[in-house]
């Protein structure tokens, strides 16, 4: 069953909940093992409190709390997801930046989140270390989109190379760039050294994030902020601006 109550209501039925938590099967709603415990041991949800359970691909039903076990007991929504669908990349940095970084691009929303290898870039992933990375990366998006009530799981890739990165809709971040619109659902992060001269010259667009040279992590959450601002019409884009100014008075 598909309800016909609002994006918002949606959310903030599952912001009233006491907990949300990612699984297989929305009809029995099994618990992995460390999700039992970080439910019921860290969390010390009680009987009869709500949860929400979530596939990762857009269903969700509320739940409740019995004896260590979580009981269907709402209907199985399904909800569409939000268009267009919105991608940062940022070079690797040293530490948990990156952590960090693909922490809060999920609370925003950002639908695709991917570390990129730029000439410049300090940190390069390999075999093992590069897998590891990933996988710690998922268990962080699943952290945070339970904690931001989402619906759907970003997706994770890396290392990507700049050359995979084509087309009208994805721009640099550079300083002295354009201010973002509508037309860009992409943004490039480059490392602290900055774009070469190379990268640079590529044939995309460049778009400021701010009027400081921000850090690569802040950079990326920058733009996965302004990205779901445009799209949820709560940042004015340059578009709706330049409407605005031609529109005689």
């Amino acid at each position: 069953m598909t309800s016909d109550i609002s994006t918002t209501a949606r959310l903030l039925e599952r912001a009233s909940a006491t907990a949300q938590v990612f699984v297989d099967d929305l009809s029995s709603v099994s618990l992995s093992d460390d999700d039992s415990h970080h439910l019921f041991t860290v969390r010390r949800v009680g009987n009869g409190e709500q949860v929400v359970a979530a596939d990762g691909n857009g269903s969700w039903r509320l739940t409740t709390a019995h004896n260590g076990a979580l009981i269907p007991s709402g209907d199985l929504v399904t909800e569409e997801k939000l268009m267009p669908e919105l991608t940062v990349c940022f070079s690797l940095v040293k530490g948990d930046r990156n952590d960090h970084a693909v922490s809060k691009l999920t609370e925003l929303g950002c639908d695709r989140i991917v570390g990129l290898v730029s000439e410049r870039s300090v940190v390069r992933w390999s075999g093992h270390a590069g897998e590891k990375a990933l996988k710690r990366w998922h268990r962080l998006a699943k952290e945070a989109a339970a904690q931001a009530r989402r619906v759907y799981l970003p997706t994770l890739e890396g290392p990507l190379p700049l050359a995979s990165f084509t087309g009208s809709h994805v721009a640099l971040a550079a300083a002295g760039g354009a201010p973002l619109s509508t037309a860009t659902t992409t943004i490039l992060v480059g490392p602290e050294g900055g774009w070469s001269d190379q990268e640079s010259a590529l044939p995309l667009t460049h778009v400021t994030l701010g009027s400081q040279i921000l850090r690569t992590e802040t950079a990326a959450i920058t733009a996965g902020a302004l990205l779901g601002g445009l799209r949820a019409g709560t940042v004015s884009s340059m578009d709706n601006r330049q409407s605005t100014e031609k529109t005689p008075s």
